[in-house]
């Protein structure tokens, strides 16, 4: 039976399963919308892969993104990794040559240089939403356009006009003045695209020493636009990768894939049947002492499966990985068939 190795990212605007074979070739892509619900989604994702794959074709999962721990906690994971871990094992199993990664993704952006296939220093911006997907929805939202179309508009463009793009009100309130000016909306796209570039070199690039081969990947890859105002930016050639949407997913279930066949270890998978059990995730604030820690806590079947949040460390330290096996019940008998020495590598 042949093998196949699962990558789960959950981002803040979407949430991306991929499956690849034992080659590290991607044979499925799923791209789902979170609109806040998570598990919901993660969920979803599993009911549609359960139509081709079973159980038993499922040799090693790992799970990334904001969302991670909480897919980790449903699905039963051999690897949760942040998305820079993820992002760069992707990249540079694609594009083997890359040393600089240029991701831009739904609420954040990342800048990742790398040599000879390391991480050796990344940057990241997730305190302003200006140049990112969910931004540039917005703005094509109010221009009453696709936003599939907001890339091709740019390249009609003979200029792009100086747009403020270091915040994104002020790029917004840029963007109407230059309309109401009587500018045209291709070199008002153009100049929003190369406005945050200039915005993502600035604030994520500075002091870094930017070298060829570039990969851009992430949801916003999509815009042609954008992969211009980069490449005249840099005055070099910036790859795509075709899966560029899902690349932190890829980049999960290769990482799953290298741990299980490194370790000798069977996987932790829980089983498609998860998709249609009944999880909650809730939270609480401790008042044990001044910290105020904000706990989060996953319940199935009445049972709390895990916590996490606390900075002591006493609630999550109640729910061990065992623990959490024994209270999913029958939807973890699965793994009584398996070897269960294998712990979560998390990283």
């Amino acid at each position: 039976m042949q093998r196949f190795f699962l990558g789960i990212d959950v981002g803040s605007v979407s949430t991306n399963l991929v499956m690849i074979d034992g080659q590290g070739d991607v044979r499925e892509t799923l791209y789902l919308r979170t609109q806040g619900k998570p598990l919901v989604s993660i969920q979803a994702g599993l009911r549609q892969l359960a139509k081709d794959y079973d159980d038993a074709m499922i040799a090693a999962v790992g799970t990334t993104g904001s969302g991670r721990m909480l897919a980790d906690v449903l699905v039963g994971a051999d690897v949760v990794k942040n998305e820079i871990t993820t992002h760069a094992a992707a990249a540079t199993h694609l594009v083997p040559a890359v040393r600089t990664i240029l991701e831009i993704g739904g609420q954040d952006s990342k800048l990742i240089l790398c040599r000879d296939g390391v991480v050796t220093d990344f940057a990241m911006n997730t305190v302003c939403a200006a140049g990112t997907g969910s931004f540039l929805d917005q703005q094509a939202a109010r221009m009453q356009m696709p936003i599939e179309k907001l890339g091709a508009m740019a390249l009609e463009a003979k200029h792009a006009v100086r747009i403020a793009g270091r915040c994104a009100v002020f790029a917004e309130s840029d963007m109407i003045h230059k309309q109401q000016t009587g500018h045209g909306l291709p070199e008002i796209v153009a100049g929003l695209c190369a406005a945050l570039v200039r915005n993502f070199l600035s604030n994520l690039a500075k002091g870094k020493r930017l070298e060829a081969p570039f990969v851009f990947q992430g949801g916003v890859a999509a815009n042609v636009g954008m992969k211009q105002a980069f490449e005249e930016a840099l005055g070099a050639p910036v790859i795509v990768p075709p899966q560029h949407g899902v690349m932190g997913a890829i980049g999960a279930a290769l990482l799953a894939k290298e741990w299980v066949e490194s370790h000798g270890v069977a996987t932790r998978f829980k089983g498609m049947a998860v998709a249609d059990a009944v999880v909650q995730a809730g939270s609480w604030e401790c008042s044990d002492c001044a910290n105020g820690c904000e706990v989060i806590e996953v319940i199935t079947a009445g049972s709390p499966v895990a916590r996490w949040g606390d900075r002591c460390g006493k609630w999550a330290a109640r729910m061990t990985r065992d623990e959490q096996d024994v209270a999913w019940g029958d939807l973890a008998a699965g793994d009584a068939e398996r070897t269960t020495a294998a712990g979560s590598f998390v990283g």
